[in-house]
């Protein structure tokens, strides 16, 4: 990124502390939406490449990377979606492009759906889909005393460097820095609270009937070994949303920003230019 002229700051959006990179340079505007334990890190290779055409803001989700790990924060899909459109209007945008990665682009679609007037081109990466609520004996559990204990376990299980194994094809990509970068947020006061209150409140993903009302322009970009969110996720996207085009990398795992950072960028700018 720009050193220069990127901006780094917390902004107050829905009442909470927001960690946002921003450069504003009254280009077509894009947003950044991260995924389920990440940040605008996940972006850091195809930000640089993209900032030269396009207005950039990134912001670390609500209970991630360095935003406001809220205890009182209702953590849906909705809400966060109400969230990027705070942030829009924070902004002062108009027709802006989302790019959503893994969870992030679930949250890309909630957003169309809230405010599509605003919104002109979707880009998903990985995109999580057809994700039922949580079980409704896991909700309940998450009103026990333990259950902080028992997500802290789940969240902790395996290493980070085991997680991003299974998040990257290319395991020469997994440096002492990506360790560390996604290995931080875990150790953060109220993370793990807020990671219940996810599991208590997230309502699912949007079934096929609701992906076929969002009319705008999608691009799904996937790696053929996704071991996360697996490809037919995004054939079966592909068929239910009316106005979408699938491209998927052969030897490319869940991470595809940081395995196919210049063809992704490619691909971005090519669809976000296209009239």
């Amino acid at each position: 990124m720009k050193t220069s002229t990127y901006n780094k700051e917390i902004i107050s959006l829905l009442n909470m502390n927001i960690y946002c990179e921003y450069e504003l340079n009254h280009k077509p505007p894009i947003i950044f939406i991260h995924g389920f334990v990440s940040s605008v890190y996940t972006f850091r290779r195809i930000i640089p490449l993209l900032s030269e055409h396009f207005s950039i803001i990134a912001i670390d989700l609500p209970g991630f990377g360095r935003s406001e790990k809220s205890t009182s924060f209702i953590y849906t899909y909705e809400n966060y979606g109400r969230l990027i459109a705070a942030c829009i209007e924070h902004f002062q945008l108009d027709k802006v492009f989302l790019v959503g990665h893994s969870m992030g682009g679930q949250i890309a679609l909630y957003t169309t759906k809230i405010i599509p007037e605003r919104i002109d081109k979707l880009v998903l990466l990985s995109s999580s889909g057809y994700l039922e609520k949580a079980k409704r004996w896991q909700r309940y559990c998450s009103y026990l005393p333990f259950c902080e204990i028992a997500v802290n376990y789940v969240l902790n299980k395996k290493s980070v460097p085991d997680n991003l194994k299974n998040v990257l094809y290319d395991q020469t990509l997994i440096t002492k820095e990506l360790i560390e970068e996604f290995g931080r947020p875990l150790k953060e006061k109220n993370f793990n609270k807020s990671m219940m209150r996810l599991l208590r409140y997230r309502e699912g993903d949007l079934t096929s009937e609701q992906l076929k009302n969002i009319n705008k322009p999608v691009l799904l970009i996937w790696g053929r070994e996704d071991k996360v969110v697996p490809f037919h996720i995004g054939t079966k996207l592909n068929g239910d949303l009316p106005n979408a085009e699938l491209i998927a990398y052969e030897k490319t795992g869940h991470l595809i920003t940081e395995e196919k950072s210049e063809a992704v960028t490619e691909e971005i700018l090519g669809f976000f230019k296209k009239s």
